[in-house]
């Protein structure tokens, strides 16, 4: 071997361990020691995977009602255990500076991890003497509370880095010095004793141990450890083959195959640096060789990558954390979801063809050519096929539970260990999928069916999944434990059968056997380290949730960001987004979507109401959460931006700004279902949900072409500019509707009952409500409101009060309104700042009703037209549907 191919070899083997170190860093712990120190961290690392598959499954009621012990742990309990253990290996697993040691653990580490385990089970240990005596903490409990404080934001230090420490520091500071006279008069507040904070914080449900670490207790864990022991098993492999062999031979192949690897790793994936070195490592360096640059070829996998935090049924564990905010089932929070992360995901399939075809790039050679008739009708060959297998299997499901209803279960579970048995039989025909060189002088494309028949099985434990979520409804819980289980069987049994249908000899079978543990060993303890960044995060956001509820800051928030807006809504989107994007910088899925939505989504929708806008919570959260993980694209801190220009060897800052300009349709999709929540299939059916799957996906690949400025050909400005307004028409008909025809008829104030009576169910009235300002009462302040009122069959003034939380009094011509009742509410939050008690009174000037009107889809026919207009000039020039670069 030549000096110079030992020099390719020695960078290519730095850049790997970096990549690596990479990983550690930010998810399983850069500290990876041998000896005893090595078996204590993998060995607890493997308790805390068993200790949750325990509580998630039905064994402990089992026991409790066998033998009458008291086994089953109430949610207290389990956070207390599972935040014990994420401390623990925090301080194990992740050195303290970039400077200590990673190949030992030094004795100050040893004594901290004891110490946050402690204190983080010490509301375990002394649970019934906290009960006993609620908001009243002795000097013990706020020493282990301080303490445990404490060490969990250094645990997260370790773990995540500064900036989730650094806010959860500033919210602290604000919790015992926000009645200082340094603090803006509009945030101040009146301050909280230590006592008082240690108890909200640590001793309680309202702080670190509240809902965030509940939901990583209950959910997060067992879909990470699922994903984890997938990826062991030889799916993340299977899943990047298979989109290659899709898509590799396209032209720009390789930016394709990453986008849909990436969604395929991100629907199980909480990580999307992670997600960026598993999949980047082989993609972006098959882009260089078919020409992006080295900023674009990051850049590509950095908004793939992304994408995958959107996509469902993970979502980076924030469809959990939504389950609980929001207050509506997971199944909801799925569907809500869904459609923007597939269009999203195929205007970037859209983006980066257009980016191959504007320059020219070439196509990787196919293994088997077909014409393209032939390959279009394969393709849709294979889609009805799956669609007719997916209606067997259900149908034949509840034919089976029709007939034998008693013993429909294990009937059940043995048609589907047959069918494994037969997909492994079926896999071992054919050579296990080796892990391409992306830097080898030939790429070879797999087969897509050749690949497809290696992995059919990785679907077993990903159908037991959607099964049990979607069509059985159990809650996530327990739905991931049966998919944990049956990928348990798989990943143990998968390599012997395969030796034994290849005929190998017994030893050889018994060595795959062991390799079979073996995987599932390594997997349980690479699940548990992914989930000690997340455990730390959930903890340390609870001190933010903590601040939100003892200060009453979200209430200031939404002060300032009306003050900033003027009350105009687009403009409070604006500064929304700016906040979200701000506070996530550098925090994971988890603790970012926590944070942002703690303190921003409420805002999103008491600004709206009050200034006439109905915004449903879910769109809110979001919103919020779309820009919060944006932050892990956008320099400065851009953590996938980085992780991907450590894999492609360019400018991490350019790749991020590129990366940004890739998902600049991830940054507009959440302003439009904001206003047009049809996207997010809010009271839409289902032949409904498929003509709006058509036209916005049909609006956002014209988005990706007028960014791009390359349709069929280079586009001109003007075609540019014609096809973002097409965007527009399409997907916001409503506005240039409004601009025509008024959206809001006026009633006189006077029938404002006769109007709540009469409107139909779910149905919307806007107030202009004025009175004199509080603090000047010769000031007349007004402000327009908008309502939902709910089911309907109630008589007008009861189903106003009840809708709107207000009292109204006809006197004469005018509507006089009593002073509401609940202050937290809508009303008694908004118009705080009216002097109910002093003459004229507060009254309703102005009631406005949906106004009856054309449909807002006629201005789909302007869409349409332009671009008609924009279509045939690019043809006279010679485009074509797939794009020409020589077109004039």
């Amino acid at each position: 071997m030549s000096d110079g191919t030992r020099d390719v070899d020695a960078r290519k083997s730095m850049n790997d361990d970096d990549l690596q170190d990479l990983v550690a860093a930010t998810d399983t712990g850069a500290r990876n020691p041998a000896g005893t120190a090595g078996f204590v961290i993998a060995g607890v690392a493997l308790l805390w995977s068993l200790f949750q598959i325990y509580i998630a499954s039905p064994l402990p009621f089992m026991i409790a009602q066998a033998t009458g012990l008291q086994v089953v742990l109430n949610d207290t309990q389990s956070r207390s255990i599972h935040l014990a253990f994420g401390v623990f290996l925090a301080f194990m697993a992740f050195p303290a500076f970039a400077s200590s040691p990673r190949d030992r653990i030094p004795l100050l580490d040893w004594v901290l991890a004891l110490a946050a385990a402690f204190c983080a089970l010490y509301i375990f240990l002394f649970y019934r003497d906290l009960a006993r005596r609620p908001g009243l903490p002795i000097t013990q409990d706020i020493v282990a509370a301080g303490i445990g404080m404490l060490l969990l934001l250094e645990a997260t230090r370790r773990a995540l880095g500064p900036p989730l420490v650094i806010v959860a520091v500033i919210f602290l500071a604000y919790v015992f010095f926000g009645s200082s006279t340094l603090v803006p008069d509009i945030i101040r507040w009146g301050g909280a004793s230590f006592s008082r904070a240690m108890d909200q914080m640590w001793l309680s449900t309202g702080g670190v141990f509240g809902v965030a670490l509940g939901v990583s207790t209950a959910f997060v864990f067992l879909f990470v450890l699922f994903g984890s022991m997938l990826d062991r098993a030889g799916a993340g492999n299977f899943f990047i083959k298979l989109a290659f062999a899709l898509l590799g031979h396209l032209r720009g192949g390789p930016a394709k195959a990453a986008v849909l690897a990436s969604m395929m790793t991100g629907l199980i994936s909480g990580s999307s640096i992670a997600n960026v070195v598993t999949t980047g490592t082989f993609t972006i360096p098959l882009m260089k060789r078919v020409g992006f640059s080295s900023e674009k070829a990051g850049a590509v996998e950095v908004a793939s990558s992304v994408n995958g935090q959107i996509m469902p049924p993970v979502m980076g564990a924030a469809a959990f954390l939504m389950v609980e905010y929001v207050g509506i089932p997971y199944i909801d929070v799925i569907r809500h979801a869904f459609l923007p992360a597939l269009i999203s995901y195929i205007a970037l399939l859209y983006l980066v063809h257009l980016e191959a075809v504007r320059n020219d790039m070439p196509a990787l050679p196919k293994r088997v050519d077909r014409s393209g008739r032939e390959a279009l009708l394969r393709t849709l060959i294979v889609m009805l096929s799956i669609v007719l297998i997916v209606g067997a299997i259900y149908y034949a499901i509840t034919f089976v539970r029709w007939l034998v209803p008693a013993i429909s279960a294990p009937v059940l579970l043995l048609s589907l260990l047959g069918a494994y048995v037969a997909l492994i039989w079926y896999a071992a025909k054919s050579p296990e999928l080796e892990i391409d060189d992306p830097d080898a002088e030939v790429v070879e494309l797999p087969i897509a069916s050749e690949v497809l028949k290696t992995g059919l099985h990785y679907l077993i434990p990903l159908f037991v999944l959607v099964w049990f979520l979607m069509v059985e409804r159990l809650s996530p819980g327990l739905s991931a434990f049966y998919a944990v289980m049956t990928l348990i069987v798989i990943t143990i049994t998968q390599k012997p059968l395969k030796a034994f249908f290849r005929g190998m000899q017994s030893d050889e079978t018994r060595r795959a056997m062991r390799e079979g543990f073996d995987d599932l060993i390594v997997g349980m303890i690479l699940g548990a380290r992914n989930m000690i960044g997340i455990a730390c995060a959930t903890a340390a956001a609870g001190i933010i949730v903590g601040t939100v509820t003892l200060t009453g800051i979200g209430q200031v928030m939404a002060e300032f960001v009306e003050f900033l807006s003027g009350g105009n809504i687009f403009l409070i989107l604006v500064f929304t987004a700016i906040i979200s994007l701000v506070l996530g910088m550098g925090l994971p899925t988890t603790a970012n979507y926590i944070v942002v939505s703690s303190l921003m989504a409420p805002v999103i929708v008491e600004l709206g109401a009050a200034n006439g806008v109905l915004i449903p919570l879910i769109a809110a959260h979001m919103f919020v959460f779309y820009f919060g993980i944006m932050a892990d694209v956008t320099p400065p801190v851009g953590l996938a931006s980085f992780a991907a220009a450590a894999v492609s060897g360019g400018d991490p800052i350019k790749t991020g700004f590129t990366a940004f300009f890739y998902s600049l349709r991830t940054v507009l999709l959440p302003f439009i279902f904001v206003f047009n929540t049809d996207l997010l299939l809010i009271d839409v059916g289902v032949a409904g949900a498929i003509w709006i799957f058509i036209k916005a996906t049909f609006a956002m690949l014209i988005f990706a072409a007028a960014t791009q400025g390359f349709f069929m050909a280079r586009s001109r400005i003007w075609e540019s500019a014609i096809l973002l307004l097409v965007t527009f028409l399409l997907l916001r008909p409503g506005f240039f509707l409004d601009l025509v025809q008024a959206p809001y008829d006026t009633v006189p104030p006077q029938q404002v009952f006769q109007v709540v009576e009469a409107a139909p169910d779910g149905g919307e009235i806007r107030l202009e409500i004025s009175g004199p300002d509080f603090d000047n009462p010769d000031t007349i302040v007004s402000r327009t409101m908008a309502f939902g009122l709910g089911e309907a069959g109630a008589p007008g003034e009861v189903r106003f009060e009840e809708a709107i939380g207000l009292m109204a009094m006809l006197d004469g011509e005018r509507v006089a309104l009593d002073e509401p009742l609940d202050l937290n509410s809508l009303a008694g939050r908004t118009l705080g700042d009216l002097d109910f008690y002093t003459d004229p009174p507060v009254q309703i000037t102005r009631v406005e009703v949906p106004a009856e009107r054309l449909p807002r889809e006629i201005m789909y026919i302007p869409g349409f037209l332009l671009f008609g207009l924009v279509f045939f000039t690019q043809r006279r020039r010679g485009g074509t549907l797939f794009g020409n670069p020589q077109a004039r």
